[in-house]
């Protein structure tokens, strides 16, 4: 029996009253080049969860992209592109010299948990965050941002650490949200044991 790729998101994603589930920023990590004027939301459009309209001139929402540990934050982005071999990934001193730890604070976020039996129900599966194409996956976070229930954003299993979620974040949710403290990659707690898990070696 074929799978069936993921559709459009139904309509009932942008109308339903969906419960929210309250996150605390101080949760979020984000690993980026930059400390200064994150968190960023961006609307380049060239990212999975970006507006639909983005690129065109008239993004609707921009969209900040976060890690519920550093494990995913890094799999999600120093990871993104790279390819084991032997069940190693090799890393140079440069990728991880210029990179910072980001943390917040703030005021409880109102998420959409868009994973498990919910996500099951509105006719959605993995591709949500496996399939690469990205103007399926913009128009789910489309729905959830034109819902009235006025979402700040939503929960999605980690593409790349498919064993914990990460979030979405629009841009109207960017005064709940302050960047706490950062620090530089290689100092972060549970830096060292990321590098364990991943087996990491440098070049």
């Amino acid at each position: 029996m074929a799978v069936e790729p993921l559709g459009p998101p139904p309509k009932g994603l942008a109308i339903e009253k969906f419960p929210k589930k309250y996150v605390s920023p101080t949760r979020l990590v984000r690993i980026s080049a930059y400390h200064a004027g994150e968190p960023y939301f961006g609307a380049s459009g060239n990212n999975r969860f970006d507006a639909p309209g983005a690129g065109t001139g008239a993004p609707e929402f921009g969209v900040c992209y976060f890690g519920t540990s550093l494990e995913i934050a890094m799999a999600e982005s120093i990871l993104h592109d790279e390819i084991p071999v032997n069940g190693a990934f090799n890393i140079t001193r440069a990728q991880i010299d210029g990179r910072f730890a980001l943390h917040f604070g703030g005021r409880p976020l109102h998420l959409l948990d868009l994973t498990g039996a919910l996500l099951k129900r509105l006719g959605g599966n993995a591709d949500l965050a496996g399939t690469t194409d990205y103007g399926i996956t913009q128009q789910w976070s489309r729905a959830v941002f034109d819902n009235p229930a006025g979402y700040d954003g939503f929960l999605y299993m980690s593409r790349h650490l498919n064993t914990q979620r990460a979030v979405a974040l629009f841009g109207h949710a960017a005064s709940k949200i302050r960047l706490e403290s950062y620090s530089p990659l290689a100092n972060a707690p549970g830096f060292r044991m990321a590098v364990e898990r991943f087996a990491i070696r440098f070049m």
